[in-house]
């Protein structure tokens, strides 16, 4: 039987709102709606997952992906016009899931909803690339804790989505080995990925870290953790 959820829909276009609630709601999700972003601020904690548009009238869509995100760990899926790479690092530095750009198919927004959430259900510390790791991991400054799920550098705090986290802790936790694309793609984004996915990624994460050699990009073959 499939899953169903509770799923707010912050969306100030009123047809595109109707035409994902109407939507969610015959799959059997339960669905409320908000067109602005002080009320996606009151009724997010109430959701499973969130389903973010980013062009609001009140806030812009990323500061409240950033509280949203700052106050708990609840899934967010931007669902938005803004469809640039420079638009999908911020929205996943903001702290967003998964971004998803207009016009989308509706059966791919059902896929990466089951995906996200099904990330969430088994965290990737279950679903090693080998041997199960160490629940912390260090390198060169870069503290990673997986039952926590929390990144420092340095002694500070660094703010990652749930996907970022996945992704470094895997590499960290096979440093010295190359990690093939592929395989990074299956187990972090389960089924529903691209190539330019994984990219943006890896591109936010560097930016997170203050430099690119954290992750290294082996031509042809896949990613590799590269500071000393």
């Amino acid at each position: 039987m499939p899953a169903v959820w509770r799923v707010l829909v912050v969306e100030s276009d009123t047809e595109d709102a109707e035409f994902l609630v109407r939507g969610l709601r015959r799959h059997g999700h339960t669905v409320s709606r908000v067109d602005t972003g002080n009320a996606a601020l009151s009724a997010y904690g109430a959701a499973d997952l969130v389903l973010l548009d980013l062009e609001l009238p009140d806030l812009d869509g990323l500061e409240v992906c950033r509280r949203v995100r700052s106050a708990g760990p609840v899934p967010i899926i931007a669902v938005t016009a803004r469809g640039t790479e420079l638009d999908r690092v911020l929205g996943l530095q903001a702290g967003a899931d998964d971004y998803l750009v207009k016009p989308y198919g509706f059966r791919e927004l059902l896929a990466r909803m089951e995906a996200v959430m099904r990330r969430v259900r088994v965290p990737a510390q279950m679903h090693p690339v080998h041997a199960e790791p160490p629940s912390v991991v260090s390198r060169g400054g870069l503290r990673i804790d997986a039952t926590t799920r929390q990144v420092s550098l340095n002694g500070r705090p660094v703010k990652v989505t749930r996907k970022e986290f996945d992704l470094l802790f895997i590499l960290a936790s096979n440093s010295d080995a190359v990690v093939p694309r592929k395989q990074l793609m299956q187990q972090v984004w389960g089924d529903v990925w691209s190539r330019r996915t994984i990219d943006t990624h890896v591109s936010s994460l560097r930016n997170k870290l203050g430099a690119s050699d954290w992750i290294v990009t082996v031509r042809g073959v896949g990613f590799q953790f590269g500071r000393s």
